[in-house]
């Protein structure tokens, strides 16, 4: 490892490359730490150690929407967006064919799309933030024109992020939408750590030593099942064309155990979180049944219940089987197979083939949801198992840290490996 890491800054091409990226993540934590004036921060940090769901938009923002930043909204706005392109292209097939067959023209195209979609969600976000914001009293009155002040600057912090990831993506080394969220999360490991050190228990060593195995057995599980794939044998039937001979080759079709990523706890948690927030401006309510109706779906929706955490956890299983059935179609893939002369030994082409890549993909989707539902339960594990309640990384950042490390040091290993064949 000491090694790859010195051979990095060996290469000057590749150097120049690590070097720029961290002035382009140094830029935005610099940005991200400038607040919008007339901010309650006291008010504010409650608000946010209460609500789970404001928790998991500052994730995706990059920690900026915690201080109520310039850049507030992060690369959120832009994420949503990508997702509704993506699960548009499932619905509308004049998307999937620009997608698929304009080649890269096509490519370029959509992804202008999901630029353009980007602004009214980032300006529909961010006044949506301040009218929740004025009502919790963390934003003081503010006129129409300091309203449209915010709204802009914080739309106009988004596009600026969105370039700053464009300008990382094009050095090759890693996503630079990914690098920013992962920037944002690991940023806030220093000021936790120094959290639970000082508030720690010396009688409670035992319990922490216990706790740290279980955070390290936690990432390890991540990283082997984001690695986790079933490989499909696919062999190529030979054809003649003229004098020469074509395919023939045997090849494998790879199946991930985690098709959906993060998406599925993304969902769950949304649908979890929103019933009881809307609840509690119920509460008070003059009506007698309205507010006893919310105060049981305050309590039922509890984050600290175990009722939410069983249905969190079904929601998250269930919403991997959707997602996974969206993004992979088994019928889709069995014709491609069957154009191009391929087909999996044993396994008749066409209706056979769909049907036992769809029975293969059910199996081992199971263990990636079950999976993926106890990463979302981790950190309500951990804090039921320990005094800790400050967890700056819970599941969902766990699974992003980890993903965005592996991308990138594939890609810097390419770089590496390619300089060495240049060598032989």
């Amino acid at each position: 490892m000491f090694e790859k890491v010195s051979q990095i800054f060996k290469v000057k091409e590749l150097r120049d490359k690590m070097l720029f990226i961290l002035g382009i993540l140094i830029i935005f934590r610099l940005i991200a730490n400038i607040p919008i004036p007339g901010i309650n921060q006291e008010q504010l940090k409650l608000f946010f150690e209460s609500n789970q769901l404001f928790g998991l938009l500052n994730l995706f923002s990059g920690g900026g929407l915690s201080s109520i930043s310039i850049v507030m909204l992060g690369v959120g706005p832009y994420i949503t967006a990508s997702i509704i392109m993506q699960l548009l292209t499932m619905i509308v097939p004049r998307l999937e064919q620009i997608y698929k067959e304009e080649g890269e023209a096509g490519r370029q195209k959509f992804n202008q799309w999901t630029r353009w979609i980007t602004v009214p969600l980032a300006a529909m976000q961010t006044f949506g933030m301040i009218s929740l914001l004025r009502s919790q009293n963390i934003i003081g009155q503010v006129g129409r024109f300091e309203i449209f002040s915010i709204v802009v600057v914080a739309v106009a912090g988004t596009i600026f992020l969105m370039w700053l990831g464009e300008l990382i993506t094009e050095k090759k080394v890693g996503n630079g939408v990914s690098l920013i969220i992962f920037s944002g999360i690991v940023s806030s490991l220093p000021s936790s750590l120094s959290k639970i050190y000082a508030t720690g228990d010396s009688s409670k060593f035992f319990t922490y030593i216990v706790l740290a195995v279980m955070v390290f057995a936690a990432i390890m599980a991540v990283v082997i099942m984001t690695e986790g794939q079933r490989n499909i044998p696919v062999s190529y039937a030979k054809r003649i064309r003229g004098n020469k001979m074509f395919g023939g080759s045997s090849t494998h079709l790879p199946l991930r155990v985690n098709q959906a990523g993060v998406i599925p706890i993304i969902f769950a948690m949304s649908i979890m979180l929103f019933p009881g927030m809307i609840a509690n401006f119920f509460v008070h309510s003059g009506h007698a049944l309205v507010a006893s109706m919310a105060t049981k779906a305050v309590v039922i929706f509890d984050p600290n219940g175990w009722i939410y955490r069983l249905v969190y956890f079904l929601l998250v299983v269930a919403f991997t089987y959707f997602y996974t059935a969206v993004v992979f179609d088994p019928n889709k893939i069995s014709e491609s197979l069957q154009k191009q002369g391929g087909y999996i030994p044993g396994i008749r082409p066409g209706k056979t083939t769909a049907e036992y890549l769809y029975k293969v993909i059910n199996r081992i989707t199971l263990s990636g949801s079950v999976f993926l539902g106890l990463i979302a339960v981790l950190p309500f594990i951990i804090q039921s198992f320990s005094s800790i309640k400050s967890i700056s990384i819970g599941g969902t950042g766990l699974l992003i840290v980890v993903s965005v490390v592996i991308e990138t040091v594939k890609q810097i290993e390419g770089h590496l490996v390619m300089r060495d064949y240049e060598g032989f």
